[in-house]
């Protein structure tokens, strides 16, 4: 293969189905991503959706913020501060997650002090309404009266 053959097979857009299989992500998972404007694409004349390749580096960083548990709102608006056309570089990434760390390291120290609430709640075994920290901490239901129905009463009004 000759090197402008070669230049042009790496500059060449993709395919949906080629995105799905490199990346491995779905097909229709592609196009939830691009609805909700995360990944672009454009159409053809003959209507086939073509991606940019930094899309596949763009799926990546998707892929990784999600399983941190950061929203998808959040991660649209990390990836926009990226410039069109160009592949995130390590740069980049080190940028979007340190936009995320702080957020994950609180994340970190409340499922902690949850793990330790669970432990003391199921020591005792009441699940008080009233004490339990893990359903009503601090008694903050407590000016809603009392009675089985004033939890679903506490979520609608938090």
């Amino acid at each position: 293969m000759k090197k402008s053959e070669s230049c042009n097979k790496l500059n060449r857009e993709l395919s949906v189905g080629e995105v799905a299989e490199r990346s491995g992500v779905a097909v229709s998972t592609l196009h939830f991503y691009e609805t909700k404007g995360l990944i672009k694409s454009w159409r053809t004349g003959g209507n086939q959706r073509r991606y940019p390749r930094d899309v596949l580096r763009r799926v990546s960083i998707i892929k990784v913020a999600q399983r941190t548990g950061i929203p998808l709102a959040e991660i649209k608006s990390a990836l926009d501060t990226l410039p069109e056309g160009r592949t995130p570089n390590k740069k980049d990434w080190t940028r979007l997650s340190a936009r995320w760390r702080q957020e994950l390291d609180t994340r970190i120290e409340e499922l902690t002090r949850l793990r330790s609430s669970l432990d003391d709640c199921i020591g005792c075994g009441c699940l008080s309404m009233k004490s339990c920290p893990l359903r009503n901490p601090g008694d903050k239901a407590a000016e809603w009266g009392s009675g089985a129905w004033y939890l679903e009463s506490v979520r609608r009004k938090s």
